[in-house]
């Protein structure tokens, strides 16, 4: 005897076949549609029947429900094929309301922003808070919890806490690689991450990694790399039969040099990712239709770049039923009137319309999400804590590269006091910068400097700095910097701006000291006020992103040279250095 589910299955395909031979209408048809076929390159100028969610046939239907679409590009939705929830700073439900309807109907997401605070139960609670959205919310399991042994993050998670959610249907694979040399070196922590994800995808981040070391990287089942920033780089990965997700997000922006490297050799391993966007960003220049639309304006064929935001990240990260309009795929639908805007008119999501005029149809569904609060654990400094004791006045100092996340590492001639502290000088732009282990576990304090900042009288401090979240802060004096400190400490996380002695504006980001509830316009709202103070008060210039610039001089997997909790580390040598230069 057939089981009950397996007789209904058959049922549900039986009436399919029936619907697409034309046998009966389908629910919905959509008429008049210039159809982008992402398999062939081609547009077709046809119906598209849709029923129960899914993509019934191409071709003339009747249908229950009839849309005539006057000619307007139908394609599928819009995929991002790399990135950080997180880092959009508000939840999974507030990001769908605006990414949705700018195109966005799947996302390819590393958790590993909350899991380096709250480990797995920060994994669970993001999935579990997308699957109440209008968005396919697909993940990878954070490889690098902490990115490297070399900090302090909230939470270790090895193969064994991995394996919890290993065969869950919305975990793709194993998230970004990121300690490159423990991989080429051997080391039995990460190998034994890479094992339990053989044959699925494994996601790399490989900055700088060429020829053998690129294939040691690659050897165990590494497919994928975003941290491509030349042609030389991207050239070399796909030849290796890597897909590169070209990024374009709002501190590392690489899209207008890689979109020179697709062509009709290399188009097919292309994707685009957003890994880091930040609110403002997103309502004001779009989502992967940005991506679309740039790529588009620098010259790439129209259908090439909807295939890089559709197929070819289904393909890679083998989403069988997304990616295409085509028979059996869902109707995840885009609809637009030109290539040269590529403005999203309206979106489907399963057959239905979610978003028209980039207003979302749907309500914001938040589940709760107090487990995930309350996770800065640690009392409240001394602006003591923050001194700075120098051997000489010549000392290694990090150098920041506006637009990029990248940092030189350089050697300056620095002032001292008469104790040999270290002491800002209003004619060189060096300012301190350190981290605090924020997580309740050491008290480390790690102090060093940074150049290229350009901030005067006053501080800026948050929780959020890449990837294990401590509470970071930069200032040319120790009182604000203790005190933007302990604003964080009594937020529970944020953003906040010290000047003078006062709290010149907040932003509290109360969820793992990442996220906020409220929506992504108030967040933007707010994010952009804290801007202008610090341009304004701080002097900070409106061509650095002081928020997301300052939360990535603590990841020390880009190079050259970065700050954790433990003190400075050279990217390069992987090791930690003293500030003072030795003599």
């Amino acid at each position: 005897m057939i089981p009950q589910q397996h007789s209904e299955k058959i049922s549900r395909m039986k009436k399919r076949i029936d619907l697409a031979a034309g046998k009966r209408p389908a629910s919905l048809v959509l008429k008049n549609c210039k159809i982008i076929n992402v398999f062939n390159g081609k547009i077709i100028h046809s119906d598209i029947a849709i029923d129960h969610g899914k993509i019934i046939g191409i071709g003339h239907y009747e249908g229950e429900h009839v849309i005539n679409l006057e000619g307007k590009f139908v394609a599928p939705g819009l995929i991002d094929a790399h990135m950080h929830m997180e880092s959009t700073l508000v939840t999974p439900d507030q990001m769908a309301r605006i990414i949705v309807p700018r195109g966005t109907t799947t996302v390819i997401a590393d958790p590993h922003e909350i899991a380096n605070v709250l480990g797995m139960e920060g994994v669970k609670y993001m999935i579990e808070a997308t699957e109440e959205t209008k968005l396919n919310g697909f993940f990878m399991l954070p490889s690098c919890v902490p990115a490297t042994p070399y900090e302090n993050a909230g939470a270790t998670l090895d193969r064994e806490a991995l394996s919890i959610l290993e065969n869950h249907p919305k975990v793709l694979g194993l998230g970004e690689v990121m300690d490159y040399p423990s991989v080429i070196n051997g080391n039995l922590d990460i190998l034994e991450k890479l094992e339990m994800a053989d044959r699925k995808i494994i996601d790399g981040h490989g900055p700088d990694l060429t020829g053998k070391m690129l294939n040691a990287y690659m050897i165990n089942g590494i497919r994928t790399d975003h941290e491509c920033t030349t042609l030389e780089e991207m050239e070399e990965r796909i030849g290796l039969g890597m897909f590169v997700a070209i990024r374009e997000g709002t501190a590392a922006r690489n899209l207008d040099t890689l979109i020179k490297g697709v062509n009709t050799h290399t188009k097919h391993q292309c994707m685009f990712c957003t890994d880091d966007k930040h609110p403002e960003d997103i309502l004001v220049n779009g989502h992967i239709d940005y991506h679309v639309r740039r790529a588009i304006a620098l010259g790439v064929d129209p259908i090439t770049a909807i295939q890089m935001a559709t197929i070819n990240p289904a393909r890679c990260y083998n989403l069988r039923d997304i990616g295409a309009i085509a028979p059996g795929y869902d109707a995840d639908l885009i609809v637009f009137d030109s290539f040269e805007n590529f403005e999203i008119l309206e979106v489907y999501k399963k057959g239905y319309l979610v978003a028209k005029n980039k207003t979302p149809l749907f309500e914001a569904t938040r589940i709760d999400s107090k487990h995930v609060e309350d996770t800065v654990k640690i009392s409240p400094i001394s602006s003591d804590l923050l001194k700075l004791k120098l051997e000489s006045d010549v000392a290694h100092v990090i150098r920041i590269n506006p637009g990029s996340i990248v940092t030189e590492h350089v050697v300056r001639r620095v002032y001292m006091d008469e104790q040999g502290y270290f002491k800002t000088n209003k004619h060189l732009d060096i300012k301190k910068i350190a981290v605090i282990e924020r997580h309740g576990k050491t008290k480390n304090v790690g102090i060093g400097l940074v150049e290229n900042f350009h901030l005067v009288n006053g501080a800026i401090a948050t929780t959020i700095s890449h990837d294990s979240h401590n509470i970071i802060v930069v200032g040319d004096n120790d009182d604000d910097m203790a005190m933007a400190v302990n604003e964080i400490v009594k937020l529970q996380g944020g953003i906040t701006i010290v000047s003078q002695g006062k709290v010149k504006g907040s932003l509290p980001l109360p969820i793992a000291g990442l996220m906020s509830s409220d929506s992504m316009e108030h967040v933007a709202s707010v994010l952009r006020n804290l801007r202008v103070i610090a341009n304004q008060e701080l002097k900070i210039p409106a061509t650095l992103e002081p928020f997301m610039t300052l939360s990535f001089l603590a990841l020390p997997v880009i190079p050259e040279l970065k700050i954790t909790d433990r003190g400075y580390f050279d990217v390069k040598s992987f090791a930690f250095i003293d500030v003072s230069e030795k003599s």
